[in-house]
């Protein structure tokens, strides 16, 4: 039925699809809005922070794996902290199941109490 009154009166149609908002907004396609939008283009809150600092070549929330260190006295697993102390899980073995779970300490390095891997806690400041 309705057709048919589009049909009659195609004046009348074409007026109320140019002139309606909601139908004007769904004749809208990604052509004309310059394609899909990066991540850059729309991230928000801490993801934008993070995206700008990774421009900058910073890691302020320890996104990336840490730098492989070798877990001695002289030459220990470092745990960034904003605090005094720290809860570090340690997987002693590669095919361990088990996560050994101890504080570290701000000051010397810190011994895991399974495998022996030293751990020293750097004091850093949140991300502007």
């Amino acid at each position: 039925m309705a057709s048919r009154l589009f049909l009659q009166i195609p004046c009348a149609a074409k007026r109320f699809l140019t002139f309606n908002p909601v139908l004007r907004a769904a004749q809208c396609t990604m052509g004309t809005l310059k394609g899909i939008p990066t991540d850059d283009e729309q991230a928000t809150g801490l993801e934008r922070r993070a995206l700008q600092a990774f421009k900058k070549g910073q890691d302020p929330y320890s996104i990336l794996k840490p730098k492989e260190y070798a877990g001695t006295k002289e030459d220990p697993h470092i745990v960034p902290c904003i605090g005094t102390k720290r809860l570090v899980g340690c997987v002693c073995e590669e095919d361990n199941t088990a996560i050994v779970w101890f504080w570290v300490h701000e000051g010397n390095p810190q011994r895991c109490p399974s495998c022996g891997s030293y751990y020293k806690l750097i004091h850093t400041q949140l991300p502007q």
